[in-house]
């Protein structure tokens, strides 16, 4: 990744090169002695509440549309904020995020195998009673 990272993307960019990206980012402003789990949590949602404000009185298609069209730039925006939040506080506890996707993607697919779950939206307490077929 060079520059501001604008000329790189999802396909070239590794997790590791986002988290140290991050990490260098507080670093060079002084601010782990604010990045504490508590605070990264807090920071976190609150990021993921302006993401969801983003959504309010919208239906689905009208928001689609609007970011597809670039209408909505604060989306991406507020997107970045969350994941930048993520990382962080992957950082600070050291935790490999694919690592723990991976493992949770296992544990979902029990819980929602395919021949149960496949276009049905129940959770997998339901499915697993049958409630929801």
């Amino acid at each position: 990744m060079t520059g501001n990272g604008t000329d790189a993307g999802d396909a070239v960019t590794t997790v590791q090169e986002l988290k140290d990206r991050v990490r260098a980012f507080r670093d060079e402003r002084d601010w782990e002695q604010f990045h504490n789990p508590k605070d990264l949590c807090i920071a976190l949602a609150i990021e993921a509440a302006e993401l969801l404000e983003l959504c309010r009185f919208k239906d689905t298609e009208e928001l689609e549309a609007q970011i597809k069209n670039g209408e909505l730039p604060e989306f991406e925006h507020e997107m970045s904020d969350v994941l930048s939040y993520l990382l962080s506080l992957a950082v600070r506890l050291d935790i490999d995020v694919t690592k723990a996707l991976l493992a949770k993607m296992a544990i979902n697919a029990e819980h929602y195998p395919v021949e149960l779950a496949k276009g049905c939206k129940a959770k997998y307490t339901e499915l697993q009673s049958g409630a929801e077929r």
